[in-house]
């Protein structure tokens, strides 16, 4: 619909101003005529072309990338210009980058504040440190930290380094920094102690975790829950879990976190049972357990009705279609034989992404359904990862096709540029060891592989030589297994029965000595 501008009746001075249509147009012809009659007498001109008026349009809004992407030219230009810009203006984008995660921006925003403000601000040289780290740029962050003038006024730069070396899982850099900053008389805060009880869980030693668990007491923070959540966790990663029980009964006013943690911390060490009793105390509170924690509960319960009643559970709470909630149930129902429930959920899902058709294609490795799924993925749009390609070279091994198999594994490469990795060889050897084809398996290890094979290779190929009968290859690959895994009794067996079906029973007795010199032989 374009607003005209009508033709002006010269015997009035009334203007009028519509959107054209053809209808309008058709229920102004009568009015025309009438004027036509009535002015006889007057010039007639013809009727001009509506005119379009110019219509105001606003400019699309910018994103917040291209807004900061169009200040940070504008200062770039600025600086060329030699005008100088304030820090408050530097620690604004900074701030900006680091809500948005802009990295790229970031280092633009770097080259353009002048060393010497960067050094003699400690807010701004904090900021950039905290940009830095929360994007994995650890070395930078150091760097920025090792030129600030005084970085004992505040613990906020310690943490935020801490923290990227944590996340990293550089745990003992993480540690490092904390006995440096202890040693510096730089005080510890309530965000410092859930990074660095972090770093104590990663490496796993509970003495270190103690010392800093008194620590914290001393500076009294044994009633902040924050602090307390990440002990729980602490000393359920380093493996004692009766001291995080102890840890999470001393809480005053539990939160989501708290229950969460601790019920992570029972199904990381197995204990289901504990687990459940935690799951029934949250939801006695109306704490609602997280996904997480539902999905680790899912991995591991051994009945089919406690999978229903949980599933029921999710339901009446609203949260059945969270992606990881529903992956979790997808895997439980086909852990289970109940492929038909999987396959209703996965249908039946208003999103999915690569977990989710990981977790379908597995529910079926003994089936060419894989295939169809992985056929569907791809249409779908969905990007393939390298799990997908373990999934799927397991179903083609387990059912010899070994065609099917070479092809998704040069897709993988070539379509999908994922180099690789350990497991990948393995499910290859696999698949030309179980159909008989054990000459191509050893050459793929010994000149197709970029890196050394390591023990499921090996023990692949063992197992196919066990299926075939191939004493020369076993032999080699035994020979590999005894020096990458030299207490795996399960290797020095399965050469024997190679060399046993042979006839070869010199070499049976000589793997067994083997086995008597290096304490194996039971």
């Amino acid at each position: 619909m374009v607003t005209t501008l009508q033709p002006l009746n010269l015997h009035t001075t009334k203007l009028t101003i519509h959107c054209s249509s053809n209808s309008k147009r058709s229920k102004n012809k009568p009015k025309q005529q009438l004027h036509q009659k009535q002015s006889t007498k007057l010039l007639s001109f013809s009727n001009p072309t509506p005119t379009p008026l110019i219509v105001y349009h606003k400019p699309q809004t910018q994103t917040k990338l291209q807004a900061l992407e169009a200040i940070i030219k504008d200062l770039e230009t600025t600086s060329e210009n030699g005008i100088d810009v304030d820090a408050e203006t530097f620690a604004s984008l900074l701030e900006t980058c680091y809500k948005l995660d802009a990295m790229d921006y970031c280092l633009r925003v770097h080259r353009l504040i002048p060393r010497n403000l960067l050094r003699r601000n400690v807010g701004l040289s904090s900021k950039l440190l905290r940009l830095y780290a929360s994007c994995g740029f650890v070395e930078e962050a150091h760097q920025v930290f090792d030129e600030m003038p005084k970085r004992d006024v505040s613990a906020f730069a310690w943490n935020s380094l801490i923290s990227g070396y944590a996340e990293l899982g550089l745990y003992e850099d993480a540690m490092a920094l904390y006995f440096q900053m202890e040693e510096e008389g730089v005080e510890p805060d309530r965000f410092t102690f859930p990074r660095v009880l972090k770093a104590c869980g990663g490496i796993g030693f509970v003495q270190v975790g103690e010392a800093v668990h008194r620590h914290l007491v001393r500076l009294g923070f044994v009633g902040d829950r924050f602090v307390l959540n990440a002990l729980v966790d602490m000393y359920a990663k380093c493996g004692d879990i009766g001291k995080a029980r102890k840890v999470f009964d001393k809480i005053g006013s539990r939160d989501k976190v708290s229950w969460n943690t601790m019920l992570t911390a029972y199904m990381r060490h197995g204990l289901l049972l504990q687990a459940l009793d935690i799951f029934h105390q949250m939801v006695k509170e109306r704490f609602q357990p997280d996904s997480v924690a539902i999905s680790a509960i899912l991995s591991e319960v051994p009945s089919l009705e406690l999978v229903v009643q949980i599933h029921g559970w999710a339901i009446r709470q609203g949260v059945e279609w969270n992606l990881s909630t529903v992956n979790s149930l997808i895997a439980a129902y086909s852990n289970h034989g109940k492929l038909r429930q999987a396959r209703r959920l996965f249908c039946q899902m208003p999103e999915k992404d690569v977990v989710t058709w990981n977790t379908i294609i597995s529910a079926h490795s003994k089936s060419r359904e894989a295939l169809v799924y992985f056929e569907q993925m791809e249409s779908a749009g969905a990007l393939p990862d390298a799990i997908t390609f373990v999934s799927m070279l397991s179903v083609c091994a387990h059912l010899s096709l070994v065609k099917d198999g070479e092809r998704l594994f040069s897709i993988m490469k070539n379509r999908y540029r994922i180099s690789p990795i350990m497991e990948h060889y393995a499910c290859m050897v696999n698949l030309y060891g179980r159909a008989g084809l054990i000459k191509e398996a050893y050459g793929l290890i010994m000149e197709g592989m970029e890196f050394e094979a390591g023990p499921t290779v090996w023990g692949a190929l063992l197992y196919a030589c066990y299926l075939y009968g191939n004493a020369e290859i076993g032999g080699v690959a035994a020979e590999r297994l005894f020096d990458l895994e030299p207490d795996n009794e399960y290797n020095f067996e399965l050469l024997m029965k190679i060399y046993s079906n042979v006839g070869r029973l010199d070499d049976v007795e000589r793997v067994r000595m083997m086995m008597v010199d290096r304490g194996l032989d039971s």
